[in-house]
């Protein structure tokens, strides 16, 4: 038996560099592999190779930004995919779209230990288990997922859920489809980091296969005590596990015989129908980008005279919500992350708009950082002013003053320097939500090089899909749309009152966003000179 496993895809669009991957690509890859295999097994059957999916499909993209991840039901469909784990992306843009989506695939969604309070079945309605029947072989599969990532969802309150041990749980249904069943073969399909994959191999001998999402990283090897397989296999239509299986007869366990990468490179054939529907939804993409999503009350300054320079609306805006989204104590984003460079008007707010302030899918972090590295930060972001350098921060959840006529090194004034309602402490530790490429040490944000990540960059939001799913909320309140997740629900009991909706302000009888400068940033040197061109 052939099994074929890939997880984690975003871009459904080919690359410029090898591997080019796509997902046109990556199905003439999978309709190569059935025929080949068709052919060395004699078999009638047109799609002999399983093909399994551990999760993460319907964000992040910028094609998703625009179409909430409908693009992605065609492809998977297409890709012949016989059963799928849920992945923590699959929720961005709420539960009940997840919902829509998932109705589409021509296979189940699986996630066995993740409980909705209010129905006692898997959240999403994702189904705990599923039998399939492959070649005369009855093969049980299990979706099982990680905790930590829960606490990420913005669309989903972790208090209305139940969440039930992987292993325990994995082990339970496992040996039910074994033993109550009569499953020849049971599959652990996850969407998890790779040590609790290594924990649920090394813990559950009663799957024979261990094949995870989540990662982004190849690998493939057995995990002791047991030698079970476990599979990772990379990202982004570039990869598939290709797996060979021994299934002996008469009730013997099943073992693996062969494992091998198949890259998705340019010497795979194109499949036409799927490049048809690569280039369709990339039209819809196109046609979408003066789809009005929302309104402004007030003017939201991204000129890079302003936001590279000082404090503003839009780079207040933006911290905020990305703070809240992700829990932290406090938000940086260098201001080169803000690509607009206009002034956004009251009025009408289109897909063109948040394309054009954040037309990268940045990916994010959470850190760890102290008092003492949170002024060094500080001192690196206003160490070029009045330069237009993208290094300037914008911030939420704390303020400082600079003083612009002093040397670059010592410009933050450290008595101002306030994280909530408090003067900064030297010692304590304090959470920041940022860019990965800042916790990277760029930009000149070396200190940020040295901080804990306590969040990574798989569980941390995008910050297109928090402004997206701000504009969503307020689309709900306003009565323009229907209830699409419980965050949407929630504000949507605040119909009236302002002061429960973030960045709202009344516009007749409907919301908008509403942002100010609140004195976060001050350069106190009214001397400074204008800003210059970098």
């Amino acid at each position: 038996m052939i099994i074929a496993h890939f997880n984690d895809v975003y871009n459904v669009e080919e690359a410029a560099r090898e591997p080019v991957a796509g997902a046109a690509r990556f199905v003439g890859a999978l309709n190569s592999m059935q025929a080949q295999t068709k052919a060395l097994l004699g078999t009638s059957s047109d799609d002999p190779v399983l093909v399994l999916f551990s999760g993460d499909a319907y964000n992040p993209s910028l094609m998703s930004q625009v179409t909430k991840g409908k693009q992605m039901p065609p492809v998977l469909n297409a890709c012949g995919v016989s059963a799928s784990c849920v992945g923590n992306h699959d929720f961005d843009f709420g539960v009940d779209n997840l919902m829509a989506l998932n109705s589409e695939c021509n296979f189940p969604w699986l996630m066995a230990n993740v409980i909705d309070k209010s129905t006692s079945e898997p959240l999403g309605m994702a189904k705990r288990t599923c039998i399939i029947h492959h070649l005369g072989v009855k093969i049980g599969v299990v979706g099982l997922v990680e905790r930590e990532w829960l606490a990420t969802l913005a669309t989903v309150d972790e208090s209305a859920v139940d969440y039930l041990d992987f292993v325990e749980e994995g082990r339970r249904l496992a040996t039910q489809l074994r033993e109550e069943e009569g499953c020849a073969m049971v599959i652990a399909l996850t969407h998890m980091r790779q040590p609790n994959d290594e924990l649920l191999a090394a813990s559950a001998p009663e799957f024979d296969l261990v094949l995870g999402g989540h990662d982004h990283h190849y690998h493939c090897a057995a995990v002791e005590p047991h030698g079970t397989l476990l599979c990772k296999s990379g990202t982004d239509f570039r990869d598939i596990t290709r797996i060979e299986m021994k299934v002996p007869p008469g009730g013997a366990r099943p073992s693996v015989a062969k494992h091998e990468r198949v890259v998705i490179d340019s010497t795979q054939p194109v499949d036409e129908a799927v490049a048809e529907i690569v280039a369709a939804y990339s039209g819809v993409v196109g046609a979408k980008m003066d789809q009005i999503i929302g309104e402004l009350a007030t003017e939201l300054d991204g000129r890079f005279t302003s936001i590279r320079t000082s404090e503003t609306a839009l780079g207040n805006f933006v911290c905020d919500l990305f703070r809240e989204s992700s829990g932290a104590d406090m938000a940086l984003l260098n201001s080169g992350t803000l690509r607009s460079d206009v002034v956004h008007t009251p009025g009408p707010f289109l897909m063109r708009d948040l394309i054009s302030i954040l037309p990268m899918l940045d990916e994010t972090v959470t850190i760890e950082i102290t008092g003492t590295q949170l002024i060094e930060a500080l001192e690196n972001g206003v160490s070029q002013y009045p330069k237009l350098e993208g290094r300037f921060p914008q911030i939420s959840g704390m303020k400082f003053k600079f003083h612009a006529d002093r040397e670059p090194g010592s410009r933050v004034e450290r008595e101002s320097v306030v994280v909530g309602d408090e003067a900064v402490q030297d010692d304590r530790v304090y959470t920041m939500c940022t860019k990965a490429y800042l916790a990277q040490g760029k930009d000149g944000y070396d200190v940020f090089g040295n901080c804990k990540v306590i969040r990574d960059t798989e569980v941390s939001p995008f910050l297109p899909t928090i402004i997206r799913n701000h504009f969503q909320t307020l689309s709900v309140v306003n009565g323009f749309s229907q209830v699409f997740s419980p965050v949407a629900k929630a504000a949507s009991k605040f119909k009236g009152s302002v002061s429960k909706i973030r960045y709202a302000a009344p516009i007749g009888e409907h919301f908008a966003v509403s942002a100010h400068v609140e004195g976060r940033v001050v350069c106190v040197d009214a001397s400074a000179p204008a800003p210059e061109e970098s």
